[in-house]
């Protein structure tokens, strides 16, 4: 004969799960509770820390290429100073490269120039938090012809929000 007979046949009866509250079976704990629901009530908890871990990642990548943006505007706007350009050009060059919204200052201090960009962080982020970057490029003033000559007249700080 065979070595494995069915239960029926050996006294035992199959087990089956105890019906839940609304007469289909479930998985229970040794107290008799169910454990249904709880994969939604995992959902619930974890989904908004998610979406909050995914904003501060968007805003962060944000803030991260707004910023190349801006240093690469502050160095063109130092190439231009460089090759005697006038406040107007160092401007129009800060905002083709940074965006309309980028505002530009230039500074002197003795023989070298300096140009400085600020602009919000774009995006949901950036409207909440007054999160503003600025990047900063200086040069040798090599249109006077000698080092520490006065600065032409045309260079003049732009911004309201550094005062020069």
């Amino acid at each position: 004969m065979s070595a494995v007979r069915p239960l029926r046949q050996r006294g035992l009866q199959p087990v089956s799960a105890p019906p839940d509250t609304d007469g289909q079976s479930g998985r229970r704990c040794a107290h008799g509770c169910s454990s249904r629901g709880t994969v939604t009530a995992e959902f619930a908890v974890t989904l908004p820390a998610v979406v909050l871990l995914l904003t501060f990642l968007l805003a962060g990548s944000a803030a991260g290429v707004t910023q190349l943006r801006l240093e690469e505007a502050a160095r063109g706007g130092a190439r231009v100073l460089a090759r005697g350009g006038s406040a107007v050009e160092v401007t129009g060059a800060v905002r083709r490269l940074a965006g309309g919204s980028a505002v530009t200052a230039v500074a002197a201090d003795g023989g070298w120039l300096s140009v400085t960009v600020s602009d919000r962080v774009p995006g949901a982020v950036g409207k909440l938090i007054p999160w503003t970057l600025s990047a900063r490029s200086w040069t040798r003033n090599e249109a006077s012809g000698e080092a520490g000559a006065p600065v032409r007249d045309g260079i003049v700080g732009l911004s309201p929000w550094f005062g020069a």
